[in-house]
């Protein structure tokens, strides 16, 4: 149903519902969903929970993923993702906008906006994607203070640090890292930009208990494995953080070079969702009945008579 019916609503909080996912033995699959539509889809492929990457937000935006987009920007994007899907949703945010007060603006406005989780991670800015080179990581106790400051903050949001350290410090540094920001209140860690199975395996081993995120975006280094593969691995979590966004766009180039090409979309139609399927996923019908059910058009009953 339409997510303007409360009582269709989710009665807890997004983030109790996300703890509640991963409580369960298997890996929680999220894949990433860049706006509303996207949600829909995704949520329609059977996913129970989604992630909102950083890189994809700015990237829709026209921007590059250099911390360059706002708070009340990456709210927007929340509350379409979360409105839509009705799904717990994760979200990346960056390195929290600023220092220990702005992180806790950052978790505040979030779980406001209805995510559930978060990602924070030990970056400096100008932040770069986790597997590009020459990134700037901020001291150890400094991004734990951005930990402390989102635990402190939060009601129910979940909260996972993120450390790009491997590439710099090794297996070991990241271990350290992740160890000082759990003790800071982190829920989960996320080792970003593994390249081999055995630091993977490593990382998950120097953390018992732990419950970890994987990343497994393309065109990185990180190799291809499957949600299994991890989950063998030692993790509870896994994204695919840009990769519906990357499929659409291709989608998107083609279709552009068709109209220039052709003069029209004549030869792209086999390559277009339909008006029905577009219905379909949007609930088009669902919000018609709604309306039809609230609003009735009244017939006048006689002409009113002047006195």
């Amino acid at each position: 149903m339409p997510y303007l019916v409360a009582a269709d609503l989710p009665v807890e909080p997004a983030g109790i519902r996300f703890r509640s996912l991963l409580e369960r033995p298997q890996i929680l699959r999220m894949p990433g969903t860049h706006n509303g539509i996207a949600a829909l889809q995704a949520e329609r492929a059977g996913f129970e929970a989604l992630y909102l990457s950083g890189a994809a937000m700015s990237s829709s935006m026209g921007l590059p993923d250099l911390g360059v987009i706002t708070v009340d920007e990456v709210c927007f994007f929340i509350r379409q993702v979360a409105r839509s899907s009705g799904l717990p949703v994760l979200v990346d945010g960056d390195t929290g906008y600023g220092e220990a007060l702005n992180v806790m603006h950052m978790v505040r406005a979030f779980e406001e906006a209805g995510a559930a989780a978060v990602h924070l991670e030990d970056q400096l800015l100008p932040k770069k994607c986790g597997h590009l080179n020459n990134k700037k990581l901020a001291e150890p106790h400094d991004m734990a203070a951005k930990v402390a400051a989102a635990a402190k903050a939060r009601r129910n949001l979940f909260v996972i640090a993120r450390t790009d350290a491997a590439a710099s410090e090794g297996i070991d540094g990241a271990v350290a890292r992740a160890k000082l920001y759990m003790e800071a209140g982190a829920d989960a860690i996320f080792p970003e930009a593994l390249h081999s199975a055995e630091m993977f395996r490593a990382f998950a081993k120097a953390m018992p208990g732990v419950k970890l995120l994987a990343n497994m975006t393309e065109f990185g280094r990180t190799p291809f494995f499957t949600a299994s593969e991890f989950e063998a691995m030692g993790y509870s979590m896994v994204i695919w953080p840009v990769s519906a966004l990357r499929a659409a766009n291709k989608a998107q180039e083609g279709v552009y070079a068709a109209i220039q090409r052709d003069g029209g979309t004549q030869n792209a139609i086999d390559r277009m969702q339909t008006r029905q399927e577009l219905y379909d996923t949007i609930r088009y019908h669902e919000y018609e009945a709604l309306d039809a059910s609230l609003v009735k058009t009244v017939v006048p009953q006689g002409m009113p008579q002047r006195d």
